[in-house]
């Protein structure tokens, strides 16, 4: 199954409290406007607040705004390294003998298959977008609760419900418009009514499918610099080893010596 979504990154603004602050005051203590393009006049004003709720408790716009590198396996098929300041990629597939080096920001890119670079521009004008799709798809397994409320998003109050884990939540319903590779994707998230964050989340195809083909959990947070992210799930699926740095060296993004940091 693919799992490739439609949403870049979105940039959120939020002084941090070290308690999870209850949704009666979050529009008080946070500060988190929606990306150029959000879709608020067609979002539900209680899936808006919900959204910067779970903003807060992911850390917030500031320590978003502030995390500079950060460093994933997916799935155990790649690994990651995005310079979210500087639009910076590092894909090392070990499966195609591939390293990509690539700024999703400008469309640069340097790619090394089996040994030898590709310098032919035709092949490199399709590796930029297999890299740009895996960076789209795999950040986003990684950072979705900080990409509620970004550009082509209609974000929907579904109700409330329980978690496969019986977790007590109120879900989300996010639907696309003319962004990314899949913008006829829709996506459910259960936001967890006692630390307000997203503890399992659905995929569809298609916004007009009845039913699921996939949920999934978003479980075992842990905090990464200033914000919370959900790695080594129980399911076992998504991201593994993540890191996220201060600063790292412009020789990442540049030479196709492997890192020391990738893990598999």
């Amino acid at each position: 199954m693919q799992f490739l979504t439609s949403l870049g990154l979105l940039l959120i603004l939020f002084t941090f409290s070290c308690q999870s602050p209850t949704r009666e005051n979050a529009t008080v203590t946070g500060v988190n406007p929606p990306a150029e393009g959000f879709n608020s006049a067609g979002s539900d004003a209680k899936a808006i607040e919900i959204a910067d709720q779970v903003m807060l408790a992911m850390g917030g716009r500031k320590a978003w705004d502030d995390t500079r590198v950060i460093g994933w396996n997916f799935n155990g098929r790649r690994y990651l390294i995005w310079d979210k300041q500087t639009g910076d990629v590092r894909i090392d597939v070990p499966q195609d003998t591939a390293v990509y080096l690539l700024n999703v920001d400008g469309g640069n890119l340097k790619v090394k298959m089996k040994g030898e670079e590709i310098t032919d521009n035709d092949s490199l004008k399709a590796l930029y977008k297999r890299g740009e799709s895996m960076w789209i798809n795999d950040s986003y397994w990684l950072v979705m609760p900080f990409k509620l409320k970004d550009s082509g998003v209609t974000l929907k109050y579904i109700g409330e419900d329980t978690t496969q884990a019986g977790v007590p939540s109120e879900v989300l319903q996010l639907t696309f418009q003319n962004v990314g590779n899949t913008p006829d994707n829709m996506y459910q998230v259960w936001v967890d009514q006692s630390d307000n964050l997203i503890k399992q989340w659905s995929y569809y195809a298609k916004f007009d499918q009845e039913k699921p083909p996939a949920i999934w959990p978003w479980d075992n947070y842990q905090t990464f610099g200033s914000i919370k992210l959900s790695a080594d799930r129980s399911d076992d699926r998504g991201p593994k080893f993540v890191q996220v740095l201060d600063s790292i060296s412009s020789t990442v993004f540049a030479s196709f010596d492997q890192p020391s940091m990738v893990k598999f």
